[in-house]
């Protein structure tokens, strides 16, 4: 019988977790034992009696859940000493954030220990249900406005009263994609003005459906990755676009920057002295600034005024909401473990050549298998070399 172990989440920040008890129940229906550590879901208010009464066994010790578990989904990566508890072969389920973790993934490897990476889950029609960084940038989207609305000093939607008439509030965001098409939408829903940008011009028409106003630059041959990501400006391109979206983002009242690329830095999009041309009491939300920023002067975690200007970099996004949030998340966990069960055997079935499995594992028997992963770790290890010759 194979045991799921989910274990509590370590970030003191962190809200979220990786199942729910009508997941717990879904699972026990395909054939699997689910242990839970004690207190997984208090922070969005689930009790271990609702676990336990959806079929988990609760589980006091971390040591113990990690120890007999032949699965151990979870939201953020395990912990090195985690990893001594686990079992050689045991498959692990989480955000890995490989590109940066590079330590981390060789421990894996010393370890013996099967990864899957979330972020790594192929952008097909086939992998739209499991994947946990659309739902959950969706989510970050909602909140980031809400977050931009509470900090603003005025309010969103046009108001007409016997007082006088209130305009509505200028909001511009940067990057269309899941989280900024939400963005979009809620703002446009609470009756601001909205404005939107990104390099893919292929979007245009998506924002436009959502009632916002898409700003046409002119930064020649731009386009996306096959899994749907913004391809990365050249420095020309990124002046071009700087320049000519600062009159815009002088004259908003909110800017929220999504701006991300798959595995590397964000852009910086938006200098000092952008941010100093706004009027004080405006805001930017900096959806990056926990790896590296799109906002200069953005700090990850934090809350700071920059002459008079508000930019909220406290990342953590989806907590904002999260119920929700591990709702959709349990959901895409859920949905990526079912699609590869075996009735028969009562286990998750690997398959390193499946389309999608090949795109997301990132460890087995001990050795790195993503073949995107190894190409990256080899470039970075021959530009290293190449900087040591004399």
């Amino acid at each position: 019988m194979t045991i799921l172990g989910f274990p509590a989440e370590l970030k003191p920040q962190e809200k979220r977790c990786a199942v729910l008890p009508v997941n717990v129940k879904a699972y026990k229906l395909l054939g699997a034992t689910v242990h839970v550590q004690a207190g997984i879901g208090n922070h969005i208010h689930v009790s271990d009696e609702e676990y336990a009464a959806a079929g988990a066994e609760i589980v006091t010790s971390r040591a113990e859940i990690l120890a007999n578990a032949d699965i151990v989904p979870s939201l953020h990566k395990l912990t090195r000493d985690d990893l001594s508890h686990l079992k050689p072969n045991t498959l692990i389920v989480s955000y890995l954030d490989p590109f940066n973790e590079k330590g981390f993934v060789a421990s894996l490897c010393e370890n013996n220990i099967t990864s899957i990476s979330m972020e790594m889950i192929p952008r097909i029609s086939r992998c739209q249900k499991m994947d946990a960084l659309s739902s959950q940038a969706s989510l970050a989207g909602y909140v980031m406005v809400l977050q931009a609305a509470n900090e603003l000093d005025g309010v969103l939607p046009m108001m007409m009263t016997p007082a006088g008439t209130l305009k509505p509030a200028k909001v511009f965001v940067i990057g269309a994609g899941v989280a900024g098409l939400q963005a979009i939408a809620t703002a446009k829903r609470l009756g601001a003005s909205v404005t939107a940008f990104d390099t893919r011009t292929i979007v245009a028409e998506q924002v436009q459906s959502l009632g916002a106003k898409f700003l046409h630059i002119d930064l020649g041959k731009t386009g996306e990755t096959g899994q749907g990501y913004a391809q990365a400006l050249t420095p020309e391109q990124m002046q071009i676009q700087q320049r000519e979206q600062a009159k815009c983002i002088a004259e908003s009242d909110i800017v929220i920057t999504t701006a991300q690329l798959f595995g590397r830095k964000p852009p910086m999009l938006i200098d000092l002295k952008t941010v100093e041309s706004m009027q004080a009491g405006s805001v930017i939300v900096d959806m990056a600034a926990e790896n590296g920023g799109n906002v200069e002067g953005s700090v990850p975690g934090e809350i700071i005024k920059h002459k008079g200007v508000t930019i909220i970099g406290t990342g953590y996004w989806a907590n904002g909401v999260a119920k929700h949030a591990t709702q959709m998340y349990s959901n895409n966990m859920f949905n990526l473990i079912s699609e590869f069960w075996h009735q028969e055997d009562n286990a998750f079935k690997l398959d390193i050549e499946d389309e999608v499995q090949s795109g997301c594992i990132i460890t087995h028997q001990g050795q790195v298998v993503n073949a995107m992963l190894k190409s990256v770790y080899e470039s970075n290890t021959s530009s290293t070399n190449d900087k040591k010759e004399p």
